[in-house]
């Protein structure tokens, strides 16, 4: 196992401000997605219907597509395409300045983990500068074990990915706004890091996020707690 420091980063409302325009489109096209294919098994399809179904699949998963592909019967590739079309996707990214000056400051290997598509993920960091700071993109496509969609906050797949990059999991720090996902991580001996930039407020930090930043640039100063 290596003792590098490694940076697992989340990417939205944490590398950047999802909740601004990306995340309402992205719903948007998944409750127009979902209308369809509720609607042709003759399931209820109005509005408070399909935002329920929507919601309940993200909780209980983690990812709305593990609800419509196991119950619904849909395309994982279809749901992530459909879900991730937008106009103009760099007229909608917003991200807090010096964000590639800071990875490139930040000791260690930087990996992208992330419940997001290869594709939509790929064009976000890039759009940033952002792509040439990690050395390894895992993206929701990259989240099956044994043939199953496991996405974050599942602890199996933390698991398969931290043998399969032969890495130390008290050697690696994952970097969230995603208060569950940091709960599984913490389980399984990761340093946690809130992020709470793109949040509406943040009363607390629970105890399994070590450290709470309200901007990335707040990381340097986090280190040595952090290397504990």
């Amino acid at each position: 196992m290596s003792r590098e420091l490694v940076w697992l980063f989340d990417l939205d409302n944490t590398l950047h401000d999802a909740s601004h325009a990306i995340f309402p489109a992205i719903n948007q096209n998944m409750n127009a997605l979902i209308t369809r294919v509720l609607a042709s098994q003759s399931l209820p399809a109005h509005a408070e219907a399909v935002n329920e179904v929507r919601v309940r699949y993200w909780r209980r998963y983690g990812a709305t597509l593990l609800g419509m592909v196991r119950h619904h019967g849909v395309r994982a590739d279809d749901f992530l395409r459909d879900a991730h079309q937008f106009d103009d996707l760099a007229a909608m990214i917003r991200a807090e300045r010096g964000i590639a000056r800071l990875l490139r400051r930040l000791p260690g290997r930087k990996i992208l983990l992330t419940n997001a598509p290869r594709a939509y993920a790929g064009s976000v960091l890039r759009h940033l500068g952002l792509h040439r700071h990690f050395a390894t993109h895992v993206p929701i496509e990259s989240m099956r074990v044994h043939g199953h969609w496991r996405p974050k906050p599942s602890r199996l797949m933390l698991r398969r990915l931290l043998q399969r990059q032969r890495l130390d999991a008290s050697r690696c720090v994952l970097v969230e706004d995603t208060l569950v996902n940091l709960k599984s991580a913490k389980s399984l001996g990761l340093r946690t890091v809130w992020c709470t930039a793109y949040l509406p407020r943040a009363f607390f930090r629970p105890s399994y996020a070590d450290v709470q930043v309200k901007s990335l640039h707040h990381l340097p100063k986090r280190l040595a707690r952090l290397r504990g």
